[in-house]
């Protein structure tokens, strides 16, 4: 089971700790991330959290999935895997 998951709608003030935090009742956090914009460095809103079990992380998304943080109702599930391949030309 996948262990993975994506966390969206967060509030774009949320760091990466605060995601961890929220997350810490539900057992075992390998990792948390808050992706940000590559120019500006500004949070885009969503980040991802990897639990110890995929166990662990339907049982989260179970919890916290439309549940309100900082006035917006976020969306927990596991996340999908990346595409491999080529995303456009490399940026300089």
């Amino acid at each position: 089971m996948n262990n993975k998951l994506y966390v969206g709608n967060i509030p774009y003030s949320m760091t990466a700790d605060e995601l961890g935090k929220l997350f810490e009742p539900f057992d075992a956090i390998e990792s948390a991330a808050v992706v940000s914009d590559r120019d500006s460095g500004r949070s885009r809103g969503f980040g991802f959290v990897e639990m110890a079990t995929g166990e662990e992380a339907q049982g989260a998304i179970e919890k916290l999935n439309g549940t309100s943080i900082g006035g917006r109702n976020i969306v927990v599930n596991f996340a999908r895997e990346r595409p491999q391949g080529g995303g456009g030309p490399p940026r300089d």
